[in-house]
């Protein structure tokens, strides 16, 4: 907010949900009315076993359209995991791009609750019913579908030895040095030629 422009640029209530926004005032203006908004240090838990290693940090845009708003975000953070190739510690950083339209669920005008039109899909994201817009739903999908499949510490990892279980390192050479005696047994193991 400032003195030119009056519109907050943060969430009205700074105690609760740094992701949950009153809209209602954007709602109110007419189509093609634009606010910005930013976010800054948000936590959130994406679920499905991905953790963040950094708060949300950027921007998000909303534009009044004539059934709701489109909601346009652009924030940043990092996601904690393990290299797949050589299981360090791993942090990959993402940029969490969403443009989702949101309709109201209930008519500003009339306080009635919108029906939905006919082939409308059910599934377009909701405003709550006190005209506020939760966006913590809409970006754990977003991070969900922005996680790489398989991490790596970095892009040439080249991984674990097979013998020996270290990571593969310039210089890495096996001495003539005693096997581990529960794994002795295994010199002799042989493949038949036949498959079997």
């Amino acid at each position: 907010m400032s003195a030119s422009d009056p519109r907050p640029t943060r969430p009205v209530d700074p105690i609760g949900d740094p992701l949950t926004f009153a809209v209602s005032g954007v709602l109110a203006e007419a189509p093609g009315s634009v606010r910005e908004y930013q976010i800054d240090n948000a936590s959130l838990d994406p679920g499905e076993g991905l953790v963040l290693s950094e708060a949300l940090t950027g921007g998000m845009r909303l534009l009044r359209t004539n059934r709701g708003l489109i909601v346009e975000t652009d924030l940043r953070t990092g996601l904690a995991g393990e290299c797949v190739r050589c299981l360090r510690p791993t942090i990959t950083l993402i940029r969490v791009r969403l443009q989702e339209e949101v309709l109201p669920t209930i008519d500003l005008g009339s306080g009635l609750a919108v029906v939905l039109e006919e082939g409308e899909d059910p599934e377009t994201a909701r405003l709550t019913d006190h005209h506020e817009l939760e966006l913590r739903p809409l970006l754990v999908e977003a991070i969900s579908l922005e996680a790489p499949l398989a991490p790596v510490c970095e892009e040439n990892c080249p991984g674990l030895c097979i013998e020996c279980g270290e990571r593969l390192v310039p210089g890495h050479a096996h001495g003539d040095g005693p096997i581990d005696p529960r794994l002795e047994a295994l010199r002799a193991f042989r493949v038949d030629a036949d498959g079997e």
